[in-house]
């Protein structure tokens, strides 16, 4: 019993590094390439529209991988989409092309998501309810962590460009390594209704979870807005790169610190409760973060308090997903909070770009504030429509 509860705490702490040094090189890529094209002369609209191709390899290889993850197991996902992450982050210094580049980062999106998607199952199927909120904020702690860590290579660019890409390139590798220690397992059966088509589980999970896929979407709108396009409008502002990535870092450190208690927190007094008062807290603090953003240190500072507000809302939606979701459609709620969290990331750069474009002289911050606004109001919507419904 006691060689089986190690084992067990052991898969688990192999598979929250993983998740840490995927968040590394996420969090790296997403400035890297913003500041080296903003260096180069790109719009700010192509910039951000590159910055797509990641969450596009996201959205085209969701259809597919829910069956061959229940065929052959969480073990052969993971080393599939980890092989593809270190082979597109090794080949960026080779040929420095828009084109090109966005292919890459669509690799990176169809080997991350497949990484992604099969650590949460089996993370969120291995806990309990009592533990579930504790366990899956661990795991997201560990992706903000290696998120935050990622912007701080940026300024390797200033010795080499290709440096930053070898540096994460090897680092997942190591990390992918790491996967041979853990043994294979497959997600639950299939039964009754679940076990019919793929449209239809989809169509169960929806009328179960919907409410929780909104919290993966808004962060998955603000991560990529703000590590993508956030950088250009901050260099407009005459900050240097140094400022922009401390302020990069300062959001996702303030992520780190809430991310545990949070977490936790949502065990006792119920996932929703906790979404909401992050929502609120984050629309205050951005719509007053856009009356300061000449000011470094007080960017610094709101961004902060805005990562403990709103950094944990993946994790937390994942969580809130499980309590609503039988377990046995577990792989099918992952799999579209991982499609929510990509059509916002999705989002994010896309409107972000038009935003600089067509919206000069208004905050770029006011964007954040909006759209965590409009979450807001859908989940207090929610509670008086279905308080039944409601997580403990």
């Amino acid at each position: 019993m006691n060689s089986i509860s190690n084992y067990e705490q052991r898969k688990f702490w192999i598979l929250v590094i993983i998740v840490s040094i995927s968040g590394f090189s996420q969090g790296m890529l997403l400035p890297l390439i913003s500041v080296i094209f903003e260096t180069d002369g790109v719009s700010s609209f192509l910039n951000g529209l590159n910055a797509t191709g990641l969450y596009i390899g996201t959205l085209l290889i969701s259809p597919f991988i829910e069956q061959p993850l229940r065929k052959y197991g969480y073990k052969p996902i993971i080393l599939i989409g980890g092989a593809l992450v270190f082979i597109a982050l090794f080949l960026f210094p080779f040929w420095k092309s828009a084109t090109f580049w966005f292919l890459l980062r669509m690799l990176i999106g169809i080997g991350d998501h497949a990484l992604h998607f099969a650590t949460q199952t089996w993370v969120t199927s291995d806990a309990n309810n009592g533990n579930l909120g504790k366990k899956m904020s661990i795991y997201g702690l560990s992706f903000g962590i290696g998120f935050a860590v990622g912007p701080l290579f940026v300024n390797l660019v200033e010795v080499s460009e290709a440096l930053p890409f070898i540096i994460s390139s090897v680092l997942c590798l190591l990390a992918w390594s790491l996967v041979f220690f853990v043994k294979n397992e497959h997600p639950a059966a299939l039964k009754g209704d679940a076990a019919s088509t793929g449209w239809q589980r989809y169509k169960l999970v929806f009328t179960f979870s919907w409410i929780a896929f909104l919290p993966p979407f808004v962060y998955g709108f603000l991560e990529s807005s703000i590590n993508s396009l956030f950088p250009v409008y901050a260099l407009r502002l005459d900050f240097d790169v140094t400022t922009v990535s401390l302020m990069l870092t300062a959001f996702s450190i303030g992520a780190i610190v809430t991310q545990l208690p949070l977490g936790i927190l949502g065990d006792k007094i119920g996932r929703s409760n906790v979404i909401v008062g992050g929502l609120f807290s984050g629309t205050i603090l951005f719509f007053f973060c856009s009356y300061f953003e000449h000011s470094a240190w007080m960017m610094i500072t709101i961004f902060a308090f805005a990562g403990m507000s709103v950094g944990s809302l993946f994790s937390l939606g994942i969580t809130y997903m499980a309590d609503l979701t039988p377990k046995e459609l577990l792989p099918t709620g992952n799999l579209l909070c991982g499609i929510f969290f990509s059509l916002g990331s999705l989002s994010g750069p896309t409107l972000g770009g038009l935003y600089l474009q067509l919206a000069e002289g208004v905050s770029f911050l006011l964007l954040m504030a909006s759209i965590l606004c409009i979450g807001l109001c859908a989940n207090v919507y929610y509670r008086f429509k279905h308080p039944k419904r409601l997580s403990r």
